[in-house]
């Protein structure tokens, strides 16, 4: 009989040598057989509890209507790893199933993008804890049926890190791991066609290297190198990795700048299709070694190319297993500023229908800015202009709008584009700061029924929604940033705030009756199986613009969720219901208000109704 090692290799061997012949390696058959010896090194290192997982855990474990994520800075969010443990009962308490720690593994000293600046994927940053409290942590978490996710940075290594001090001390074999020019004609020809990242603290994609007397292809940071894949040495080094932390206990990687991994001249170097062989290679070698283990992509992109972060063509269902839903979160913050959810309806539709397994990572914010994906000829389906709509959500959430109720900060202005990104915490972008400086009780009670309703939209839209540490407290702008020598360059570190260990710049009541209605939202959402990732989401609009119905349909039922995004009470015919409806708000338990054939929906509602 065969092992169970044979049976998964005989499963997904193909799909590590249909990638390797896309990649067009010289040598695929030697490559090929070295993934396999990786592949069984790590397997045979696996310990029996966590074979016994990937057994046992259901294969829609993250699809399911039942789990609900967080995710936090482990320092940020309780000191340590170990604090992380006794903050269990916490997480269990908002229904949290699914912890993603930020970047946890070693990063280099100093300035280094809030971790993404790995210098050994092999330890934990001392100032949090040891490999050893990672794989303990891990296993208190699985106790508790909660997974958990940490990142893995595919594009760049820190310079500090052993490949790029090889590469630095002139071991040609650890210079191959990189683009490395002696001069500035190829960086140059790049450039042309490769966008700035970071604008304003880090532009141009290239770094002159004094060690190496070259210039080195940096991307993201003079400090974070970009590795080549087109090695496949780098592969290898990679899928050893990818074992390692699997053996951990970790269930699931975040492939932190996954769109940026291969290179080609003449084109912007994002989304190639090289990726998504890379990636059907490393899922595939995941799938033989340890199963229980997905993929979640860090692909910040475009409708028109997200969709292939979750396997297109040949692609799908071999790529990653979960993907943020970008666009639905900007989607949320246009419709509340503008009140008007019409283009919501016009952008999420646009979306396919995603390959059977996969589902997205929805979320309201996240330890990164906001950019204004708004694509032109959607706004210009409703006569708008898309530049102009832009426009106006940089200047509402940077304050500068006449009557904004947002206080949040421009974050890398690019003014050969007119790009203007956001920074900001949930609460402040919400209107919570202004609301408390103002002591203005109305105020407090929107901005509280502007994040309920956004994390309600985030909750019921389809896929695993995401809490980010703070929003259930309404924790405001941290500007203590601006103190630390380290941060104070990079805005964004003002919605990274602190889990306040007494009462912080919030009132408690806010924190209460925030922690109260989302924790009331995650329960109903675990009693709905009409919210598993496998149901169709439809985004509809209707006679006022400041409403919007969202049904969810297919083999687990029918369910309609209704939003309004302003703060003016709205009354509709009942016929622009899909269908016949059950008064009932399956969140609350409370009556939905109709009286004759009119339904009343009050500002700032957020309804989920079931087929009368």
């Amino acid at each position: 009989m065969p092992s169970e090692f044979a049976r998964r290799l005989a499963s997904f061997g193909p799909d590590i040598r249909l990638g390797l012949d896309d990649l067009g390696f010289t040598d695929p058959d030697s490559v090929y057989a070295s993934v396999i010896a990786i592949a069984e090194r790590n397997y045979s290192e696996r310990t029996k509890k966590l074979k016994a997982r990937d057994l046992a855990q259901p294969a829609d474990w993250f699809q399911s209507e039942k789990a609900v994520g967080y995710v936090a800075y482990t320092d940020r969010f309780a000191g340590d790893l170990n604090g992380v443990a006794k903050r269990i009962p916490y997480l269990k308490s908002l229904g949290i199933t699914y912890l993603h720690l930020m970047p946890l593994l070693q990063p280099r000293p100093g300035e280094n993008d809030g971790g993404y600046a790995v210098m050994n994927y092999r330890e934990v940053n001392p100032a949090i804890g040891s490999m050893k409290d990672l794989a303990e942590l891990t296993e208190k978490l699985h106790d508790n049926e909660i997974t958990l996710t940490i990142d893995l940075v595919l594009n760049h290594v820190a310079r500090e890190h052993e490949w790029a001090v090889r590469a630095e001390n002139g071991d040609p074999k650890y210079q191959a791991y990189f683009y490395v020019y002696p001069d500035r004609v190829t960086p140059d020809e790049f450039e042309a066609c490769l966008p700035e990242v970071f604008p304003d603290f880090a532009p141009g994609n290239f770094t002159w290297s004094e060690e190496l007397h070259a210039w080195v292809w940096t991307t993201f940071n003079s400090y974070q190198w970009d590795v080549n894949w087109s090695n496949p040495e780098v592969l290898l080094e990679y899928l050893d990795i990818i074992g390692f932390l699997a053996n951990q206990g970790v269930d699931c990687l975040r492939l932190d700048a996954i769109a940026f991994m291969w290179k080609r001249l003449g084109t912007s170097s994002q989304n190639l299709p090289e990726v998504h062989s890379i990636t059907q290679i490393l899922r595939a070698f995941a799938r033989i070694v340890a199963p229980s283990l997905i993929f979640q992509a860090e692909a910040i992109v475009g409708p028109h190319d997200i969709g292939a972060y979750l396997g297109k063509g040949k692609y799908a269902g071999k790529v990653s297993d979960v993907a943020y839903h970008n666009s639905l979160m900007v989607q949320i913050w246009s419709a509340l500023a503008a009140r008007d959810s019409r283009l919501m309806e016009v952008a999420l539709n646009r979306f396919e229908a995603l390959p059977v397994g996969t589902t997205w990572t929805t979320y309201l914010r996240c330890h990164d800015d906001i950019g204004w994906a708004i694509d032109d000829s959607d706004a210009s389906s409703l006569g708008w202009d898309g530049f102009g709509h832009r426009s106006f959500l940089a200047n509402f959430y940077s304050g500068g709008f006449e009557g904004s109720f947002a206080r949040g900060e421009v974050f890398q202005y690019n003014p050969e584009t007119g790009d203007r990104r956001i920074s900001g915490s949930t609460a402040s972008l919400a209107g919570l700061e202004i609301a408390i400086h103002n002591q203005n009780q109305d105020q407090i009670n929107e901005a509280i029924d502007r994040i309920v309703l956004g994390y309600t939209i985030v909750y019921g839209f389809g896929g695993l929604p995401l809490l980010y540490m703070g929003d259930e407290l309404g924790l405001l702008n941290d500007h203590s940033y601006r103190e630390n020598i380290e941060e104070s360059g990079d805005n964004r570190w003002m919605h990274r705030p602190y889990f306040p260990q007494e009462d912080g710049p919030y009132s408690t009541s806010v924190a209460q009756e925030l922690t109260q209605r989302l924790t009331l939202l995650a329960t109903a959402r675990k009693a709905l199986p009409a919210l598993h990732a496998r149901q169709t989401t439809r985004v509809s609009s209707t006679s006022a613009p400041a409403v919007s119905f969202v049904t969810r349909e297919g083999e687990f039922g029918q369910l309609l969720e209704i939003y309004n995004v302003s703060e003016n009470n709205i009354t509709l015919d009942l016929a622009e219901l899909p269908y016949p409806i059950e008064p009932v708000d399956l969140i609350t338990g409370h009556s939905v208000v109709v009286t004759g054939d009119a339904l009343h929906i009050p500002a700032f509602a957020a309804f989920w109704v079931g087929p009368a």
